[in-house]
């Protein structure tokens, strides 16, 4: 049994998204056995764009009863049944979601007459229930009305039952581990299927082409998959919208953050959140207290007159400042790490060799902080060139970082053997450098003990 859906709503995104219409057809398989259709208050004002395409305005809906009120009629003509309906995420999830709100748990199995169109209706310019129907000449008169969309659906989803492949395709479809029944309407599975397994970038694009999302992943596939689980307003929104994935391979991680930080600031996809520059900079830099003992210390770049290192936030600046009294043991209290009056007693900075106990010189002292400046100055000017898995076995990844600038990356393969920075360069990609490569490399630098780091001869 199944029962066939259309609904009209305010329009407001999944969780905001409020029904002002439903209509619910109960089919046999041969013939409507019932039906269900009701305006509905969605208690918020109808926007006037809305009300152009439906037709159905605030007027209308007053005196009309609540989802509350028709909660029972729909739960009762559902149950038992799958929930069929043209874009079916769209409708099941707006559904869902009214009824989470009234504290109700609804559960159906479901089937899209759109993926299941473009299976056993292949070839056709647009899947969209309009132009569908045009197609194979099905009547739809109210469009855009719950009613006359929902009659339309069950006329075209009885000519889907009939076609002769339709017991193996709704079966699979059905199928709870069928990623058939997870991807996007528009998508086709075979784009699905070519996604490999592997670090990279992906695009997620429209029926025009347009690319509405960048994303990176260590695998590929597995993220993009998650995409399509995720419930969340925005993801529904966009997954319906997709109707083709492109990709790049970037080998790792750290390669696929920059070129994924470097294609939203390229295209600016709608459904990136726009990687802003962070209010306020900090900075690392040194003094002198009455003790003579010189701290290292951290404040807002305005604060600061003669900065050591230069940082985007505060997080960033912090773990770096820790990491250097850690490798030049030196104590958290004067790295201003731990506000104590006392001896130092940090939770994970145990190198300290008691300066603050005075138990070290402070001619001891103050010389390892001069080496932490001079390490940190020598970083700032030095060419740095980071060695990463290129895409294939046969590769390596490199980025590029001269005078405490991003330069770039590119891919040599292994036989070719590298001795000036000149030889290098030729295989660079050039980038610009920006607050989020910036963050995105001295993170990585804190945090990979292990990488591979090394000089260039210039």
């Amino acid at each position: 049994m199944y029962t066939i859906i259309d609904i009209e709503t305010t329009g407001n995104g999944v969780k905001g998204n409020k029904i002002t219409e439903i209509s619910i057809f109960k089919y046999d398989g041969n013939q409507i056995v019932d039906e269900f259709t009701s305006l509905v208050n969605p208690q918020s004002p109808i926007p006037y764009f809305i009300t152009g395409l439906t037709g159905i305005d605030d007027q209308m809906v007053q005196n009309a009863p609540t989802f509350l009120e028709i909660s029972e009629n729909i739960m009762s003509i559902t149950e038992g049944c799958i929930f069929v309906a043209h874009s079916v995420n769209f409708d099941y999830g707006v559904i869902k979601e009214e009824f989470r709100q009234i504290g109700i748990d609804f559960t159906r199995k479901k089937l899209c007459t759109v993926r299941l169109s473009r299976k056993l209706i292949p070839g056709l310019n647009s899947y969209s229930l309009g132009k569908l129907c045009s197609a194979i000449e099905i009547p739809l008169t109210d469009r855009h009305r719950a009613r006359g969309d929902a009659h339309a659906t069950v006329l075209l989803f009885e000519q889907l039952l009939a076609k002769p492949d339709s017991e193996t395709v709704f079966k699979k479809f059905l199928n709870a581990r069928s990623q058939e029944a997870t991807l996007p309407p528009h998508l086709p599975k075979s784009v699905f299927d070519r996604i490999p397994q592997k670090p990279g970038i992906y695009y997620f694009m429209n029926q025009k082409g347009e690319i509405i999302y960048v994303g990176k992943a260590i695998n590929l596939k597995k993220r993009v998959l998650g995409h399509f689980y995720d419930k969340s307003r925005k993801e529904i929104q966009m997954c319906s919208e997709t109707a083709n994935i492109d990709f790049k391979l970037a080998g790792s991680e750290l390669v696929a953050l920059l070129m994924e930080s470097a294609e939203i600031k390229r295209l600016f996809p709608p459904y990136n959140r726009a990687q802003k520059r962070m209010g306020k900079q900090y900075a690392i830099f040194s003094y002198e207290d009455r003790n003579g003992i010189t701290h290292l210390a951290f404040n807002t770049i305005k604060g600061v007159p003669d900065p050591l290192k230069i940082f985007h936030n505060q997080t960033d600046c912090r773990a770096y400042l820790e990491e250097i009294c850690k490798s030049f043991s030196l104590c958290p209290k004067y790295c201003h790490l731990q506000q104590t009056t006392s001896a130092c007693s940090h939770h994970q900075i145990t190198t300290c060799q008691g300066i603050c106990k005075g138990e070290e010189s402070v001619a001891d002292y103050n010389g390892k902080v001069q080496e932490a400046i001079q390490h940190m100055k020598m970083l700032a000017s030095e060419v740095r060139v980071i060695k990463e898995k290129g895409r294939e076995p046969h590769e390596n990844a490199i980025i590029l970082i001269a005078d405490g600038v991003y330069k770039g990356f590119g891919f040599i393969d292994t036989d070719i053997e590298i001795s000036s920075l000149e030889d290098l360069t030729a295989f660079i990609n050039p980038q610009k450098h920006t607050v989020e490569t910036e963050s995105i490399l001295t993170q990585y630098l804190l945090k990979e003990k292990t990488t591979q780091i090394f000089n260039v001869a210039t």
